[in-house]
């Protein structure tokens, strides 16, 4: 959950030119344009009052052209995020109800995620049905995580889910504020951040599986609390990447397709800070 694949492949596609947009923007070009002009040289525009009405016409928009806009990323990401909570809701029933098979639903929605997500980031097209299938086993997953940490401390839930709501909200604010800046040195630097976070990650489930820790290095010491604080500010950082790229994304003409790719990248973001959450308040519980 640690690294966003999704935004890096937005990245690298984005300095290629969004590969194969150039000629779908064409179908979208603008009425004043030589193309306009050279159709209506060879009569196929018809009357001249034809050709002025097109001239007069306001220029087109981002949603004309085929591009990527704030209002695609909101209703994609609100989308994706009512899959997570539904399918959440069947995780934390089944978990609930079949302990046995909500740690079945658990293991498969993390190894799930886990695979889905390197697949989306690096497949060659990108593919809104495998974003959807991302975002159900997502929601199975912390559906799942949710009912056995709610089972053990009792509120760490609802105290996570209002942490990351305040979190999300305060990073927006002053990332629009321009109180948090996104430059290309501080874009460096969280990332590194997060793929030496992902590292340790791995080789903390590990550890924790091998040693049947409960939290795994650190467990609940004030060492543990000082990393699961680390990994909140981390998550809570890495919304200002999201935010900077959703804007960079609209700003370079980003096809709008790219708006599913958008809010799958925000949506695991938002997903891991909450699950860090989880874990902090555990740990201080215990």
């Amino acid at each position: 959950m640690a690294s966003n694949p999704a935004f890096n492949r937005l990245e690298k596609d984005a300095q290629s030119g969004y590969a194969g947009f150039q000629g779908h923007r064409s179908q979208g070009a603008e009425p004043g344009n030589s193309s306009y002009a050279q159709q209506g040289a060879t009569g196929q525009l018809g009357s001249e009052q034809q050709l002025q009405d097109m001239y007069n016409a306001p220029t087109a928009g981002p949603t004309d052209t085929g591009r990527v806009t704030m209002d695609d990323v909101i209703m994609k990401t609100m989308g994706l995020f009512a899959l997570v909570v539904s399918f959440g809701a069947v995780g934390w029933y089944v978990a609930s109800q079949y302990p046995g098979l909500g740690l079945m639903v658990l293991i498969g929605g993390m190894i799930g995620t886990l695979v889905l997500g390197l697949v989306i980031a690096f497949k060659k097209t990108l593919s809104v049905p495998l974003i959807v299938g991302y975002a159900v086993l997502e929601g199975l997953f912390v559906g799942a995580v949710s009912q056995v940490f709610e089972s053990r401390w009792n509120g760490v839930v609802p105290m996570a889910a209002m942490a990351t709501v305040g979190v999300f909200v305060g990073m927006f604010l002053a990332y629009k504020s321009g109180l948090i800046k996104v430059t290309a040195k501080f874009r460096r630097i969280v990332t590194m951040m997060i793929f030496g976070y992902a590292i340790f990650a791995v080789i903390n489930v590990i550890y924790a599986m091998v040693t049947n820790t409960q939290f795994g290095i650190g467990g609940n010491t004030p060492f543990g609390i000082a990393i699961s604080v680390f990994a909140v500010g981390l998550a809570s950082v890495s919304l200002a990447l999201d935010f900077d790229m959703i804007e960079r994304a609209i700003a370079t003409g980003a096809p709008q397709k790219y708006s599913w790719l958008l809010a799958h990248g925000l949506i695991v973001t938002v997903v891991w800070l909450y699950i860090e959450f989880l874990r902090l308040f555990a740990r201080m519980r215990e």
